[in-house]
Formats: structure tokens, C-alpha cells, sequence
């Protein structure tokens, strides 16, 4: 062993030391790696810095962000409630569905973009199910880490095995190279995690079942039987009148929640202000806080048509119209004012429909009373009006926002554009008309003009720690290849099998190998450290490179055992009240059953 080599394997221990106890955290350990290699003199400060020029990160970069403009248009939403739709009250059901929905997703961006989109479904999930979420935590990643295993963009080791092959002169893994393997894995992965699922953790997230909904609100404050959708037919007075002059809750005690007006292809719900004009065929968002026997009245004056209502208080417009309550504080000027006398609306571009002078709400009509300190206001409006109460104010405290403001869409009504913008990227990396990293690049900038994204969300959107992460270690390939480290790993591990070792043998032990280096690390830092050694071994035992290489992709994938292998398992460990033995318990069988079938099926399906 040479001196060079020496402290290529210190620094490469101190990396893997440093990932175990997790300090420092991952992505600085591998910029000090990054840093420290060239001081060893294998490796110049351009060889370090080359990983920032790979388009791999950029294509890695480019899924974060295709992943977040299927979030905020509310593809994902949309597939969790389909979820639960389909499932019904079959937990087993809908862990199939939960599974098969992720990996299909994952198959065609970064496992790990695809569990943050989903940890949000299964949370909803398990709220409105009464699972607890540590029953659907787990699932959700073993299916993300599993969709590793069906397309080449899936998950970042593959695309680094794919260009280790391509560096030694071979074609790369096509996009469905990894779809054979992938397909029964998912099939065990369900099978198992519906038997294993007794395992996990049981006990419910009880902050998040206990936090406030708008259906709670309509309950406490008595709210059901208030709210009416009136359409303005063309004869009303109300038509191209402002809502200044038509002055709804001095006549009539009548509080205009919003405006539904008709456009070409959609609907759209307008905020009321002083200066709106009301339209024929608007419909109104009316709550009626006087005695009931006023409606017949109002809607006789103004000429109005009384619509059936489809959900509690409006809530079937929950990504438009939101509630919160809020405290008048100490030396707040609405202190002994009227909702009137205080122009509420006006100020805060909000209604209020409840009023609690203590603990119990008021049941008479809210309009003569006086505020006083100290007491609570239930407030209705668009949920960007509520963003600014919160943002702060001294006539108003927030106290409780409910948990729809978790699932209110930043970019509502483009979930056909994201997914067409999905679909492209797919179509154009299957027909290898452009590069992947061409093909992902294009998909942003779609997701963009169509707005999808915009730049901040896109920003923040990205993983920037598991780049740097992939970025700083992959230094170390060079490194360890130009040392003979790779020789000697190749050379050691066919001696510690033996000469006459089968090649079943050998992609056992390498699989092995791979996965036990992965419970410490990560499964890309594993795939930047084992990929260069698969292809020695070939080479050395006159092989075909390809079932070397995605042995090694596959094991990198079976990162079922620790919370700390995967940013995918690290997702799920908070939402999901995960210990670190709940990973191995249920992580090491599977991973045994994974290792078995790949053994098998790799050589079959790629001859030696």
C-alpha cells in the first residue's frame, strides 16, 4: 500500500465515521472531503471541483424541481384523495395503492422528491383515515426506494453506475434497463410491508389529529345553516351595483363571504371588496348572521336564486376560502368598537362570522356587539388576506390557523400542465431524442412559463445538501482509481471468495458488500465508492461490466435497513415517529429477500 493510498483510506474511514455518528452533518462532511483530497496530492483542486460540472447534479437538480411543480399545482393532492377514494376503509387496499402510486411516480424523478411530495399525501391520508402515520411512513419510503430500482433517472446511484460504465468506454444503462427487477421487487415490497406493517409503530401523531379544521370551527360556532349560495339573476337590483351601495349587512344583517363568477373555461372566487361590482349570473357566498326568517326577504328584494350547497360552510372551497381565529390584544383600537364600527372587512379584507367573549362562542347576532380585550373572533376570507394577519399586527393576535392551510395550493388550476410537463420529460428521455439532463432542463423551464414554479419556489425546492453530498464525494472515485484502490477492493474481495467462486457468488458478496457500506453512508456516496470496484471485478474475472454494475445499482436502491442510509428513510423518521431500531427490524428481512432475487434475476436477464 502506498503512502498516497493511505491517506486516500484515512480520509474515506473519517468520512464513513463521521456519517455514522452523523456529525457533522452529511453535506459538510463532504466538503471537507472535498477540501482535504487534494492536499494528499492524488487528486488536483480541478479533479475535486469536477463534480459541480457532471450533468448528473444537474439532473438531479432539475427532478427537485419538476417534483415541486407537481406539488403546488396539487397533482399530489389530488392523488391522495384519489387514494382514499379507491381504498375505502381497507387499510390493506390502500397500502397497495399507497405503494403502487409511489413507485409509478418515483419512476420518473428522484426517490427522494418523490417522498417529500408524498409524505404531505400520506399524512392527509392517515388523517382523514385514522391510521396512524407510522403505518403508511415506512411504505411510502421502502416504495420510493424501491422506484430506484425501475428507470435509470429514478434515484442518483443509478445514474452514477450508468456513467461509471460509460467512463470505462460502454454504453450507459438505458431507461428501462433497471424495469425487470424493479417490477418484482415492488410485488415483494407490497406482499411484505402488508405482513411487516404489525411491526411499526402503532400509536397515532396526536399533534397533528388534534389540530383545528374548518369542519371543527363550523361545529363550535355553529356556523352550519348560516351560509347560502344566491345566484344574481339579470332582473336584480344587485346587478352592476357595487357592494359599497348595496350595503348587504345594514339591510339585511348579510355577509358576503366571496363572489363565484363564470369565465370561459373555469370559475373563479373573488375577493368582496367596497368597490366590487356585482355581475348577473354571479353567485354569492352569503352568510346570514340574523334570525333565518330574513332570507326569504332578501332574496325576494334582490331577485336572487337560492343554489344547493356541496359542502359544510363553504369548505368544498378550501383552497380559496380559509378561516382563522384571532385575539384582540392589549391597546388594540378595536376595543370597544362595533364589527362595523370598526370597518373590519375594509381593514383586514376579512368577515367575521363568530365571536367569544370566553370560552363558549356567542350565539346571538354579532353585529351590536362590542369587542372587547381579550376576546376571539372566528375570521372568513382568502387565505392571502389570512397570510397577512399573520404576518403581524397590533390590533390582532393569531391564535389558531387550521390544518387546510397545510394543503392550500400555491399554483391551483395547472395540474394538467404540470403532468403534461411530467409526461414530456418522460417521452423525451424514453426516445433519447435529447439528453436526460436536456430533457429535465426543458421540463423546468415549462413548469415555469406555464407557472407551475416560479424562481423562489424552484430554488427552494432543491436538495441542495445532497448535492453537495454526491458533489464532495465524488472526488473519491478519482482518487481511489488512481491509487489502486479500486484494484486492490476488486482483487480483495474475489480472494476472500476464492478462486473457484461462482458468479452467483460473487454478485452476492458484492451486494453485500454494497448494502452493509450503505447502512453507513449514503446510498449515493455507496454507488460513487462501489461502482468503480464492480467494473474491476469484471474486468479481473472476464466478464460482462453490465450485471456487475447493476448489482451494484440495485444494492445501493436497498437501503431498507437504517433511518440514516437514505435521505428517503430520513424523511419519514420524523412524520412518521420512527426509532432507529424500527428500520432494522423491519429493513433487514426485506433486504435479504431483495438480495436473493437480484442474485437470481441479475445474471439472467444480463449473461455473464
Amino acid at each position: 500500500m502506498t503512502r498516497e493510498l493511505a491517506l486516500v483510506l484515512a480520509l474515506l474511514v473519517a468520512a464513513i465515521v463521521m456519517f455514522a455518528v452523523n456529525r457533522p452533518r452529511m453535506d459538510v462532511v463532504a466538503l471537507i472531503m472535498l477540501t482535504a483530497l487534494p492536499f494528499t496530492g492524488v487528486i488536483t483542486m480541478s479533479e475535486a471541483l469536477a463534480g459541480f460540472s457532471d450533468p448528473n447534479i444537474v439532473l438531479i437538480a432539475a427532478l427537485f424541481v419538476i417534483g415541486e411543480g407537481l406539488v403546488r399545482t396539487g397533482v399530489a393532492q389530488r392523488l391522495g384523495d384519489w387514494l382514499m377514494a379507491r381504498a375505502g376503509s381497507s387499510e390493506t387496499f390502500l397500502l397497495v395503492l399507497l405503494m403502487v402510486a409511489v413507485a409509478a411516480l418515483g419512476a420518473t424523478m428522484s426517490s427522494t422528491a418523490v417522498t417529500a411530495i408524498f409524505i404531505p399525501v400520506g399524512l392527509r391520508v392517515a388523517r382523514n383515515t385514522g391510521s396512524g402515520p407510522s403505518r403508511l411512513m415506512m411504505p411510502i419510503s421502502f416504495a420510493a426506494l424501491i422506484s430506484g430500482m425501475i428507470t435509470l433517472i429514478a434515484t442518483a446511484p443509478n445514474l452514477i453506475v450508468s456513467s461509471e460504465l460509460e467512463r470505462h468506454g460502454k454504453s450507459g444503462f438505458d431507461f428501462f434497463s433497471f424495469i425487470p427487477f424493479g417490477i418484482v421487487v415492488l410485488v415483494l415490497g407490497i406482499v411484505y410491508m402488508n405482513f411487516a406493517r404489525r411491526w411499526l409503530p402503532a400509536p397515532q401523531d396526536a399533534e397533528t389529529i388534534s389540530r383545528t379544521s374548518l369542519a371543527a370551527w363550523v361545529e363550535e360556532y355553529k356556523l352550519t345553516g348560516r351560509e347560502y349560495r344566491l345566484r344574481v339573476s339579470d332582473s336584480s337590483m344587485l346587478a352592476g351595483k357595487t357592494l359599497e351601495e348595496a350595503n348587504l349587512p345594514g339591510i339585511f344583517g348579510a355577509y358576503l363571504i366571496g363572489i363565484e363568477r363564470s369565465r370561459k373555461f373555469s370559475k373563479e372566487l373573488l375577493r368582496p371588496t367596497a368597490k366590487t361590482e356585482v355581475q348577473a349570473g354571479d353567485v354569492l357566498f352569503i352568510d346570514l348572521l340574523e334570525p333565518k326568517g330574513n332570507l326569504e326577504g332578501f332574496q325576494q328584494q334582490y331577485a336572487l336564486e337560492v343554489l344547493p350547497l356541496t359542502g359544510a360552510y363553504f369548505n368544498d372551497w378550501s383552497q380559496e376560502i380559509g378561516m382563522a381565529e384571532v385575539m384582540i390584544p392589549a391597546n388594540s383600537d378595536l376595543d370597544g368598537k362595533t364589527v362595523m364600527e370598526s370597518q373590519f372587512r375594509s381593514r383586514f379584507g376579512l368577515t367575521v362570522i363568530g365571536l367569544r367573549h370566553g370560552r363558549h362562542p356567542l350565539e346571538d347576532p354579532i353585529a351590536p356587539e362590542k369587542m372587547r380585550i381579550g376576546d376571539t373572533l372566528l375570521v372568513v376570507g382568502g387565505w392571502k388576506e389570512i397570510a397577512k394577519l399573520h404576518a403581524g399586527g397590533k390590533d390582532l393576535v393569531v391564535v389558531k390557523l387550521p390544518i387546510e392551510l397545510e394543503e392550500v395550493l400555491p399554483a391551483p388550476g395547472k395540474a394538467i400542465q404540470a403532468v403534461l410537463c411530467l409526461l414530456l420529460v418522460v417521452v423525451l428521455m424514453v426516445s433519447g431524442v435529447i439528453s436526460n439532463v436536456h430533457a429535465a432542463l426543458l421540463g423546468c423551464l415549462l413548469m415555469g412559463i406555464l407557472g407551475c414554479v416560479d424562481l423562489t419556489s424552484a430554488y427552494n425546492s432543491i436538495n441542495w445538501k445532497t448535492l453537495v453530498l454526491i458533489v464532495g464525494m465524488l472526488p473519491f472515485s478519482t482518487a481511489l482509481q488512481k491509487t489502486g484502490g479500486v484494484e486492490m477492493a476488486a482483487k480483495g474481495l474475489i480472494s476472500v471468495l476464492g478462486d473457484g467462486a461462482t458468479p452467483h457468488l460473487v454478485l452476492a458478496g458484492l451486494f453485500v458488500i454494497t448494502a452493509v457500506v450503505g447502512m453507513f453512508i449514503s446510498n449515493t456516496a455507496t454507488a460513487v465508492l462501489m461502482a468503480p470496484v464492480a467494473l474491476a471485478i469484471a474486468r479481473d474475472l472476464d466478464y460482462s461490466p453490465y450485471p456487475f454494475a447493476m448489482i451494484v445499482a440495485l444494492a445501493a436502491s436497498t437501503a431498507f435497513m437504517t433511518p440514516v442510509s437514505s435521505p428517503v428513510n430520513t424523511l419519514v423518521v420524523g412524520p412518521g415517529n420512527y426509532s432507529f431500531g424500527d428500520f432494522v427490524r423491519v429493513g433487514t428481512p426485506f433486504s435479504l429477500i431483495v438480495l436473493v432475487v437480484c442474485v437470481i434475476m441479475v445474471p439472467w436477464l444480463l449473461p455473464l
